[in-house]
C-alpha cells in the first residue's frame, strides 16, 4: 500500500491543455437571457424593435432607432434550483446571486441638413453579462454496477507504469496524472510491477452497492462589451454593426465521494474515497454582428441580424487531489493520500463558438403597444477548440453530437398611460442531437415599467426550465444524474434620458 502525502506548492506549466469536454465548449457557447429588464420581460424578441439598449445585442441598428440620448443600469437577482435523479434518490440544490447585469448608453446625432436622406447617426456603448456561472448542483445515490474506479483504469491502461511510478506529478500529462492519483491513492496497482507494464486492476471490491455522491459549484461571469454604430435612411432603413469585446471568468469546484457496503476480506480494499478538482479558466474573445431593420410601413418592420462567432483565447488552470480509506478483517482503517498540491497551469488554446442568423417581425400599434417575434439558427455542430491538430477528438465528437438549432422568441407590450405592461416567450433547442442529454428551454416572462418623464423604471422577471442528463465523468464512470434546471430572473433597470 501507498501512503504518500505529497506537499509541494509549485505550479507547472504544460505545453498541451487538459482534456476539454463538449461542456466546456457550451459554456461559452451559449447566452442567458440578459439585459435590461425591458429586453428581458419581453422574452428578448427585439431584433425588429430596437430603442432599447440591450436589443443592439441582437440587431445593432437598434441604436439607430432611438430619438434622443439615454443611458440604463441594471441589477438582476438570479436564482437557480436544480433538482436531481441519481439511480432513484432525489436531491436539490440551490444558489442565489446579484449582480449588475447591464451598463450602457447611446448618443444619437441628427443630420442638420434636412436634404440629405441619412437623417440620424447614432453610438452606444453597452455592457451585458450573457452568462452568469453561479450554480450548484448535488447528487447522490446508490450505484449498483459502477465505481469510480473505472475512471483511473481508463487512463491508466496503456501507460507503462515507469511513466509515474517515480515520476512527480507535475511533469505528467494529464492522463499520466490520472494514473499517478489512482495509483498513489491505492484505487489502481499495476499487474506486475515491471516498468513496462501497460495493464491495471482496480482495489476497490465488485459487487456491492457504490454509495456515489457528487458536488458542484461554480461561479463567475461572461461578459460582453459592443461598440455601436448604425445610421438611419429615410427613418425607413436603418443599418448597424457592433465591435464586441468579450472577457470570462469562471470557477469550478467538484468533490466526489463513494463508499461501498462489500465484505471486508483478509485484503485491503478501498471502502471509501473522495476526488476533487478545482478548474479556473478565464480569457477573453472577439466577436462582431451586423444588422439591418426595415421599416415596411407606420406598423410593420422586419429585422435581419448577423452574428459572427466568437474567438475566445482561453487559459485554464486545475488543482486535483485524491484520498481513499482502506479497510480488511481485523485490522484498522488506512488512509492513503494522493494531494500534490501543485496548480497545472495549462498551455493557452483557442476556441471558437457558432455565429447566429437572427429573423424578426414587429407589428406596432400606434402608442398603444407592440407584438414581437425573433427567430435565430446556431449550428452548434461548427464549434470549434484550436489548434486544430491539438483537439481532433473532441473537435470530431462536438460535429457529430451537437446539432444545428432554431430558437424562438415572443414579445408584446401594451402601454396605459404612463405605465407599461410586458410578456415574453422563449423557446431554444437543444444543442444536442440526443436531447436526453440536454433538453430544450422552455422560458416565460413577464413585467412593468413606468415612465416618469426623462426617468424611466421598468421591473421583469423571467422564467426558464431545461432537462439534462449530467454524467459525472467524461469517461470510464459515465452513469450520470438526471438535472431538472430551473432559473428564476427578477432585473430592475433605471434608464435615464440625457
Amino acid at each position: 500500500m501507498k501512503k504518500y502525502l505529497f506537499l509541494l506548492f509549485t505550479g507547472f506549466t504544460f505545453s498541451a491543455a487538459q482534456s476539454q469536454e463538449i461542456t466546456d465548449a457550451l459554456r461559452y457557447a451559449q447566452n442567458n437571457l440578459n439585459g435590461t429588464a425591458r429586453f428581458q420581460a419581453m422574452g428578448g424578441a427585439f431584433g425588429a424593435l430596437g430603442g432599447d439598449l440591450s436589443s443592439i445585442n441582437i440587431n445593432p441598428a437598434g441604436s439607430a432607432v432611438f430619438s434622443n440620448n439615454q443611458a440604463a443600469f441594471t441589477i438582476s437577482n438570479l436564482n437557480t434550483k436544480n433538482n436531481s435523479n441519481y439511480f432513484g434518490t432525489k436531491t436539490s440544490e440551490k444558489d442565489n446571486s446579484f449582480d449588475l447585469n447591464q451598463a450602457g448608453g447611446v448618443f444619437v446625432f441628427k443630420n442638420q441638413n434636412s436634404n440629405s436622406d441619412w437623417k440620424k447617426f447614432s453610438f452606444a456603448l453597452n455592457y451585458e453579462n450573457t452568462n452568469n456561472f453561479s450554480n450548484s448542483v448535488f447528487s447522490a445515490g446508490k450505484n449498483p454496477n459502477n465505481s469510480v474506479d473505472r475512471y483511473f483504469l481508463s487512463y491508466a491502461n496503456g501507460i507503462p507504469f515507469s511513466d509515474f511510478e517515480n515520476t512527480s506529478y507535475g511533469r505528467l500529462n494529464f492522463a499520466a496524472q490520472q494514473a499517478y492519483l489512482g495509483y498513489n491513492a491505492f484505487i489502481i496497482d499495476p499487474l506486475n510491477a515491471t516498468p513496462g507494464n501497460t495493464q491495471y486492476y482496480s482495489n476497490v471490491p465488485a459487487g456491492g452497492n457504490y454509495y456515489q455522491e457528487n458536488t458542484i459549484t461554480s461561479q463567475g461571469y461572461n461578459g460582453k462589451l459592443s461598440f455601436n454604430a448604425a445610421t438611419s435612411y429615410k427613418d425607413k432603413l436603418y443599418i448597424g454593426i457592433n465591435l464586441n469585446s468579450h472577457f470570462t471568468d469562471f470557477r469550478q469546484f467538484t468533490s466526489f465521494y463513494e463508499d461501498n457496503n462489500a465484505p471486508l476480506t483478509n485484503e485491503y480494499t478501498v471502502s471509501s474515497l473522495r476526488f476533487e478538482n478545482e478548474l479556473y479558466t478565464y480569457g477573453s474573445g472577439f466577436s462582431f454582428q451586423l444588422g439591418a431593420i426595415a421599416k415596411v410601413t407606420n406598423e410593420l418592420r422586419l429585422g435581419l441580424a448577423y452574428e459572427s462567432s466568437t474567438w475566445y483565447n482561453l487559459n485554464d488552470e486545475l488543482t486535483q487531489s485524491l484520498g481513499s480509506i482502506s479497510s480488511k478483517n481485523g485490522a484498522g482503517d488506512t488512509n492513503d493520500i494522493a494531494d500534490p498540491r501543485i496548480t497545472n497551469i495549462y498551455a493557452p488554446y483557442k476556441l471558437q463558438t457558432p455565429s447566429k442568423l437572427t429573423g424578426s417581425f414587429a407589428y406596432v400599434f400606434g402608442k398603444s403597444g407592440l407584438i414581437s417575434i425573433d427567430y435565430a439558427m446556431k449550428d452548434y455542430s461548427n464549434t470549434q477548440f484550436k489548434p486544430k491538430n491539438e483537439f481532433n477528438s473532441i473537435n470530431s465528437d462536438m460535429n457529430n453530437i451537437l446539432d444545428n438549432t432554431g430558437e424562438l422568441r415572443i414579445g408584446a407590450e401594451y402601454k396605459i398611460e404612463k405605465i407599461s405592461l410586458r410578456a415574453g416567450y422563449r423557446y431554444e433547442q437543444s444543442p444536442y442531437k440526443n436531447t436526453a442529454t440536454m433538453g430544450d428551454l422552455n422560458g416565460y416572462s413577464g413585467g412593468l415599467g413606468y415612465n416618469f418623464g426623462s426617468t424611466k423604471l421598468d421591473l421583469s422577471y423571467a422564467y426558464a426550465k431545461r432537462d439534462s442528463q449530467q454524467a459525472f465523468f467524461s469517461q470510464g464512470l459515465t452513469d450520470g444524474a438526471k438535472i431538472n434546471s430551473i432559473n428564476n430572473n427578477v432585473s430592475l433597470t433605471l434608464l435615464f434620458e440625457l
